[in-house]
């Protein structure tokens, strides 16, 4: 079996660590490729067939896609793999799908529905690609009788992606809500962090167990409460300047049943030394352009918080903004070495991201 799998643009190579690691625990053997046909933020996984045994002592098949869908914190869909190529036009992808073995995946019995995703320069709109697609299905599956559509209750979800000239389609075990969209989120900061991006922070940092960790500019604790979710021993402090951004970590913390594990503070991360003396690891999502609002405020913003977490910070720090010139300037004056940057797909934008020690 093979499954495309979704995650945020730079992450592919955390992402696929991930999926090896959670597979061959459990004896999968399984090969993943980053980035097929060069598309960024996605994964190609070859899975053997897998068993285990039951508590009433019966083999049992082990259903990788459900597994991946509950235990994944980096990845956003697990689609089952059904086939892609390099194709332009509506007419290349119909024809394309409709010699496909469609039968193999949808008994005529049961109702599908096509969801459409495109990125980049075309003469269509994603649900040109859904209304194409669909009408492929459609006219594969009438050979055995009368395909069943139904677009807000299907049996089966196909999605078709066109990225570019890349064409994937599959079947997407994962449904309409992406799994960074995480149920506990019932506050929504403007700017929030996508959670796949949090734990890609929280992989990078390379946490001790019983280390103490703060986001100084925590928003709506995103990156905290992934943290707690985690099982994170040590302290987890969370501190923002707006009250009701606060507030708003506090009910997505309580929603996530972690709010016993995570300290907020309402403070100014620019005078950081007044609420922490030490501390071990330091994660954020920094304010950037077009979250802060006034762009010319970000270089005195930067380097008075470095100024401050050079005072407390014992070991590494994670941080994301667009701002390079200011961070890196921020860096150096404050004593702080670059270990590994990247750059990180979020919200329509690529994002630096930096290790510093």
């Amino acid at each position: 079996m093979k499954l495309m799998l979704t995650t945020s643009r730079g992450i592919e190579d955390l992402a696929r660590k991930e999926v090896e690691g959670l597979l061959r625990k459990r004896g999968v053997k399984v090969t993943v490729k980053e980035k097929p046909l060069e598309v960024e933020g996605r994964l190609l996984a070859e899975v053997e067939e897998s068993f285990y045994i039951d508590e009433k002592g019966k083999k049992r098949t082990l259903e990788v896609a459900t597994l991946l869908n509950e235990r994944s914190r980096l990845l956003h869909r697990v689609i089952i793999h059904i086939a892609s190529a390099k194709l332009k036009t509506l007419e290349e992808i119909y024809d394309f799908v409709y010699n496909l073995p469609i039968e193999k995946y949808v008994k005529v019995s049961e109702s599908f529905a096509v969801r459409g995703f495109r990125k980049g320069e075309h003469e269509f709109t994603s649900l040109d690609i859904a209304r194409s697609v669909g009408s492929a299905i459609h006219d594969r599956l009438s050979r055995y009788g009368t395909p069943k559509v139904n677009l807000n209750h299907p049996s089966v979800i196909f999605r078709a992606e066109l990225v570019g000239d890349a064409f994937f389609l599959g079947i997407d075990t994962t449904g309409d809500s992406s799994l960074h969209k995480r149920p506990w989120r019932v506050y929504d900061h403007p700017a929030h962090l996508k959670a796949s991006i949090a734990n890609a922070m929280i992989e990078l940092a390379e946490i001790d167990e019983n280390a103490s960790v703060i986001d100084p500019m925590c928003g709506s604790g995103t990156i905290l409460i992934e943290l707690a979710l985690k099982g994170h021993e040590g302290a987890i402090i969370g501190i923002d300047k707006y009250m009701k951004h606060l507030k708003g970590a506090e009910m997505n913390a309580l929603a996530a049943g972690i709010l016993d594990k995570i300290r907020f503070i309402h403070g100014d991360a620019t005078r950081l030394s007044k609420y922490v003396e030490s501390v071990d690891f330091a994660l954020s999502n920094l304010p950037y352009g077009l979250k802060i609002g006034r762009k010319n405020l970000i270089p005195e913003l930067y380097m008075d918080f470095f100024a401050e977490l050079s005072k407390v910070l014992e070991k590494r720090g994670v941080f994301l903004t667009t701002e390079k010139k200011a961070i890196e300037e921020a860096f150096e004056e404050n004593g702080f070495k670059v270990e590994h940057h990247r750059l990180v797909g979020h919200g329509g934008l690529r994002v630096h991201l930096y290790v510093i020690s």
